[in-house]
């Protein structure tokens, strides 16, 4: 796979600090039942990292010191952590709120059963990934089956209560090297197209941009179209975005308890805040880090071009 992180060593982006802590962003681990063609994490069924319980635990108990309120959970495929579950029950007993990102198929896995009914008892919010509302184009992206494998759990959650009284958003990626059409008409399309089709209701669409980075940015490599794409980024910048980017109230934490500015930047290595070295979870226990600076490349344009784009969808 085609190295991607010495395209962005010479930056243009802007130097941003930063706000008030209130997410930990956690990946549990990059085992995944999926190998999809625009994850930038690189995840699949063959990786074997895993956080522990222990890193859990202190994860847990930064939140509690430092007053986070919400704790949002990837992977690969979170829930195949073995200790998802504690994680999720022990989080909640401290009323903080969980988001899982879900790639909906893991709901009707084998070893998975009762697994929806877990998340609706707990009241974990549901981030979803559907990439298309079309069969064709989910399938070419995710893997042949899965658009149908989508819409049996959809369904499922809909039953439990999802999409109405129990939060359930659905995640857009660009098929290719573009930028995410707008948010707004995009969701209406969605929400007519299930609706009509298969009778799901869910609450709101996010439309995130493909990031140029591990599994998507080395397929850019391979066909000639990298340096395109990330013109495409830094020609359609938006300022007004810049207020609003994650990294600025949310903190990324890897499998291991390292932390980093975001989700990105940690598949890039890129240490908290421009250190020369990892930091490690135990290493800021009673730091928040208000006022700070982010560390910032110009991969960052992915997160500010057109509408801007967030693990909480277009941020304009």
């Amino acid at each position: 796979m085609h190295e991607t992180k010495p395209y962005f060593e010479q930056s243009t982006f802007p130097t941003i600090k930063r706000d008030q802590l209130k997410i930990i962003q956690l990946n549990l681990g990059y085992l995944c039942n999926l190998s999809c063609v625009h994850c930038h994490v690189n995840a699949g069924p063959k990786r074997t990292e895993l956080m522990t319980r222990e890193t859990i635990d202190q994860i847990v108990d930064f939140a509690i010191k430092n007053k986070v309120t919400t704790l949002d959970l990837t992977g690969g495929a979170p829930e195949m952590n073995p200790h998802f579950r504690y994680l999720v029950t022990t989080a909640r007993k401290h009323n903080i709120n969980i988001i899982d990102r879900c790639n909906l198929v893991i709901l009707n896995e084998p070893d998975y059963e009762g697994l929806a009914e877990f998340l609706a008892d707990n009241k974990v919010t549901i981030v979803a990934s559907l990439p298309c509302y079309l069969e064709d184009n989910v399938d070419k992206q995710r893997g042949n089956g899965v658009f149908q494998r989508s819409i049996l759990a959809l369904k499922r959650l809909n039953e439990l209560g999802y999409g109405d009284v129990l939060t359930l958003d659905l995640v857009y990626n660009p098929q290719g090297p573009n930028l995410p059409p707008a948010q707004q008409s995009l969701q209406y399309s969605y929400k007519t197209h299930l609706k009509q089709h298969y009778g799901i209701e869910f609450n709101q669409l996010y439309t995130i941009a493909n990031m140029p980075i591990q599994r998507f940015g080395s397929t850019l490599i391979s066909k000639g179209t990298f340096q395109g794409y990330m013109q495409l980024l830094v020609d359609n910048y938006n300022s007004d975005t810049l207020g609003q980017v994650m990294c600025r109230n949310t903190l990324s934490i890897d499998w291991q308890g390292f932390v980093y500015d975001c989700d990105f930047n940690q598949m890039l290595d890129l240490p908290l805040g421009d250190r020369a070295d990892k930091i490690h979870i135990n290493d800021i226990m009673h730091d928040p880090l208000q006022d700070t600076q982010i560390a910032t490349r110009q991969h960052c344009y992915g997160c500010t071009a057109g509408q801007g784009s967030s693990c909480s969808g277009a941020l304009s």
